[in-house]
Order: C-alpha cells, then structure tokens, then sequence
C-alpha cells in the first residue's frame, strides 16, 4: 500500500476509533454499580436537573459505573487554567504541561472523591443492614475508576479519533433529546421547538460571526498590509460556558448536600438543598450568574489581553492607532469584556426563559432543556464540524516528493 494510500484512510479511521469509543462509553452506562437496585430506578420520571447533568453524566440517574461523568475532569481541567492565567509570564514557562497534567489530575482526584461520597449514600441498595456499608464502599471505588475511565478514553480518542471529550457530550446531548421528547403530545412540544428553533439560529449566527481589529505589521509592506486583522467571535469561547455551567452549578448543590448528610436536621441547609435547584428561582439565578462568570472567565483566558500586548511589544505589531503597550492592553480587556458580556447576556436571555417559563408552568419541566441542549448542539456540531473538515483537507493533500 502507498502513502498516499494510507493518508486517504485517517478520516475513515479516525471515525472508526471514535465509534468505538461511543459503544465503550454506552455500554459503560448500562452497567449498574455493585449492589444497587437498579430496579428503583426503571420507569422513574426525569426532572429538569436530571436532563441537566446528563450533559455532563450521561447517566441521569446516577447509579451506571459511569455516574460521575466528566464533570469532574471539566472542573479540575478549568480551575488549573484560571490559575496558570493569574500567573506571571515567567511562571508560566517554568510550569511543564506534564506537572500542570498531574496537579489537574490530583484535583480531579479529589472532586471525584467528594462526589463519590455524597453520590453513593444517595443510591438505593438491594440489601439493608451492615452490608450497606460493603456496598458503598465498593460503589465508592467503581465511582471513582468509571471517572478515571471516562478521561482516559477521552484522551485516546483526542488522539486518534475525533472530537476528544466532545463527542461524549454530543452522545449525552442527543441521549437527552431523545428522553426529553418521548411521552410528550404535539401540543406540548410547539412552544418548546419554537425557542429550540430561535436558539438554533441565533447560536449559528454568533459562531460564524466576528469583529475583525485592524492591525499593523512591520514585517508586511505591500498591497495586503491594510488586510491584516484580528479576529475575535461574537460568542468569544462558542457554547463552552453552557457545558461548564453545568459542571460547576453542581458545586454548590454538592457542598450543600454533603453538609446535609453531617448535619440533617439543619433547617438551613434543607431550605437550600430544596431551592438550589433548576426547578426554582435561587437555583435559576445561580445557573445563570454562573453563565456570566465562565463566559466572560473564559474569553479572558483564551483571548488573554496581557498576552496580546506582550506579543505585539516583542515582535513590533500593533492595533492600528494604538500603541503596542498598556493602550493595546486597555483596549483589548474592553473589548474582550463588552463582547464577552454580550454573549453572555444572550446566551443568559435564552437559557433563562425556558427556565422561567417551566417555573411558572407554561412548559413541562422536562421540555425546559430542550431550547438549552439544541443551543449546546449547534455549538458542539459546529466545532466538530469544523474539526472534521481540517481532516479532510489534510486527506485531500498529496504526499510530497523528495528526489
């Protein structure tokens, strides 16, 4: 077989690995933890905060060896990213990707086993008695292998398949669509597809759209010097705060929860396990603060206006009509922030009506998500798509010649 033989397959077997690893990760949430009754669990409705940490869980019910789902890795993998962006530029230098890999997995590490705690002494078992506590132990510890599982699958398939951890956000996305609309009548599902269909169209429209600033480039001297521009997207970092939205909304349910299980008796604590939750206004307005911090968070990590200015000082670039030093720097932190802010409040408005509307009873709790997962789908299929066509050009290439 030629080269360019071989070349012509890596779409095919990228597919094929990514294939593998979805039937690896469904067969997984098919599988229940050791001693569980799972049998409690069939034929349980789902609610609103079910569908949401599906999202990130696949498992809505929490009792699959897969319970914990990647929301721990999502956390632990943003929390090392905001503290490298709070260090210095030398810091960062001298910090190797492979310590940074091993502090985000002693974090994760350490989520995992808090929510294993309080996830395990929520389950409902097949025995009583002293044999529970066998039981939990044993749950406790397949918890936290499933989590360590999901990210080592996820790495493989950032590798040789396509998508990384993405593509087990889209299963769990269309997984919950699917549960999301069966048992609903036509009548039920118009006003729910209505802002699914709004949603759609504006997330397509902000992640294909982008304010282009004019730059200025020592090394360009011709025709195409007043062509040059930085381009930032309308929707900065796409649908990322949406998923991370739902990792870190379970933070606060999940100190909650745990202090309730020291402290049951605790009025305090039962009123706020009761309303942090997306069925009633405090967990709402929880869920949406925290759209705003990750969306504008993550824009000023990725689109990091320190390092912008500390690039165009070293290589003499600079935004057109302004100076490569603290102007640039201003500048860019307004800018990154207005547009971030605007994204967010779009993104807060859309997600936050469904919500509202499910709240007051004009919608069915369930069909609240389904505007939020099709927001989460145009993003993930956009990106995915955009990665899919990057392989495929590369197929398209022929392999070069040296004679």
């Amino acid at each position: 077989m030629t080269q360019t033989e071989k070349k012509e397959k890596i779409t095919g077997n990228k597919l094929f690995f990514t294939l593998i690893i979805l039937l690896i990760y469904t067969a997984g949430r098919f599988i229940p933890l050791y001693g569980v009754d799972a049998q409690a669990y069939q034929g349980q409705k789902m609610d609103t905060d079910s569908l949401l940490m599906q999202v990130v869980g696949g498992d809505s019910y929490q009792y699959s060896i897969f319970a914990l789902g990647i929301s721990p890795y999502m956390i632990a993998n943003m929390t090392s990213q905001i503290v490298m962006l709070c260090m210095s530029a030398d810091y960062k230098t001298k910090v190797s990707p492979k310590r940074m890999r091993r502090v985000m997995l002693a974090g994760m590490l350490m989520l995992c086993m808090l929510q294993a705690f309080v996830q395990v002494n929520q389950l409902e078992f097949i025995a009583e008695g002293a044999i529970v506590s066998l039981f939990k132990t044993v749950c406790f510890l397949e918890m936290i292998t499933g989590a360590v599982l999901l990210l080592w699958i996820s790495d493989l398939n950032q590798k040789y398949g396509i998508g990384g951890v993405t593509v087990l956000i889209l299963f769990n996305i269309t997984s919950g669509i699917s549960n999301t609309v069966k048992g609903h009548t036509g009548k039920e599902m118009i006003l729910p597809i209505i802002l699914a269909a709004v949603m759609f169209l504006i997330t397509l429209v902000l992640e294909n759209r982008e304010k282009r600033i004019p730059l200025q480039r020592v090394s360009i001297h011709n025709i195409y010097a007043d062509k040059n521009y930085m381009a930032i997207k309308y929707n900065p970092v796409g649908v990322m705060p949406v998923m991370f939205s739902t990792a870190f909304f379970m933070l606060p349910r999940l100190l909650v929860d745990l202090l309730r299980f020291f402290f049951p008796q605790n009025s305090v604590l039962v009123w706020w396990q009761d309303n942090l939750v997306m069925t009633r206004p405090l967990g709402i307005a929880v869920y949406l603060i925290v759209i705003y911090l990750l969306t504008i968070g993550f824009a000023m990590l990725m689109i990091n206006p320190k390092d912008t200015m500390e690039q165009f000082l070293k290589s003499g670039d600079s935004i057109v009509n302004l100076h490569a030093g603290r102007a640039t720097r201003k500048y860019m932190w307004r800018t990154v922030f207005r547009i971030s802010f605007a994204s967010a409040t779009i993104m807060a408005v859309c997600l936050g009506i469904p919500l509202l509307l499910q709240w007051q009873g004009s919608i069915e709790g369930t069909l609240s998500m389904l505007p939020s997962s099709a927001m989460l789908l145009t993003g993930l299929v956009c990106n995915f798509g955009r990665e899919f066509v990057a392989i495929r050009s590369y197929d398209a290439y022929d392999h070069f010649i040296f004679i």
